[in-house]
């Protein structure tokens, strides 16, 4: 079995602020550190549980967070940003038997998070064909377009929510929780627990076929919600953008790669 890992730092244990996501903080390195770990658990019981190759996708920032002389020997980490408009899906393709997201969050505009985004900060909130757009729902997508299974995910409790009712039959590992500009940690030792027990179970639901294609809709309506009226007006330029109001710019689309090529552009 071959797993492709999406891995990114603001669901992993602890992480509450913005400034522990950012490179140049002092604060930045122990959350590094703990994403390498989370992503060497996830492997390791992945492995352990029949995924014979994994490939991790370092998907933070400039993709240069996960330590990659920590890698179990069956593990090919991509690091750095390709352009590609997959983005943080970067490297996969059909050959793969399922994807699992790890260190994931809750959606741009959703308070159950204190840092809940889409991509980037520059959206105050992005919805696909009406429904509120996290990073999970664009790559499960991009994913279903390949024909690809999604297996796991781990995160805050929100973006776990969220997943379950897109893709009913995931595996989840819920390691924190956001009321307001607040959140509720739960211990490094049992975030890794949950972390292999929940990867554990994904890949088990594979070997079984328990696992369906998240189906992939026919017509797609993108509409981006801009916090400045003026990022909004540059990007009503884009081809095929139409400017709903000050602030939002919508694109219809009958194909995904139309849709992930107008966001790796016009929320950046």
């Amino acid at each position: 079995m071959k797993i492709f890992i999406s891995a990114d730092i603001e669901g992993c244990a602890g992480l509450s602020f913005t400034d522990e996501t950012h490179k140049n903080e002092s604060v930045y390195q122990r959350y590094a550190e703990e994403m390498t770990n989370e992503v060497v658990a996830v492997c390791e019981a992945a492995h352990a549980a029949g995924a014979a190759a994994i490939v991790v996708k370092d998907g933070h920032g400039d993709a240069s967070n996960i330590n990659p002389l920590a890698m179990p020997e069956y593990v090919t980490l991509i690091r750095g940003k390709s352009g590609h408009p997959y983005n943080m899906m970067f490297g996969l393709d059909e050959t793969f038997d399922g994807v699992f997201f790890l260190g994931y969050h809750a959606a741009a505009g959703n308070p159950e998070f204190a840092i809940s985004h889409t991509s980037t900060g520059n959206s105050q909130y992005i919805r696909l064909n009406g429904r509120y757009m996290s990073e999970f729902m664009l790559n499960t997508y991009t994913a279903s377009s390949l024909g690809i299974p999604v297996l796991f995910l781990s995160g805050d409790e929100a973006v776990c929510r969220d997943a379950r009712e897109l893709a009913p039959h995931i595996s989840t590992a819920e390691i924190k929780r956001g009321v307001g500009g607040a959140t509720f940690c739960i211990p490094q030792k049992l975030a890794i627990k949950r972390l292999c027990e929940a990867a554990k179970i994904a890949v088990e639901n594979r070997r079984k076929s328990l696992i369906p294609i998240v189906d992939l809709p026919e017509d797609f309506i993108y509409e981006v919600t801009y916090k400045d009226w003026k990022k909004a007006y540059q990007m009503s330029f884009y081809p095929g953008m139409e400017q709903v109001d000050r602030f939002t710019n919508r694109l219809k689309a009958k194909c995904w790669m139309e849709v992930i090529t107008a966001h790796s552009f016009v929320v950046y």
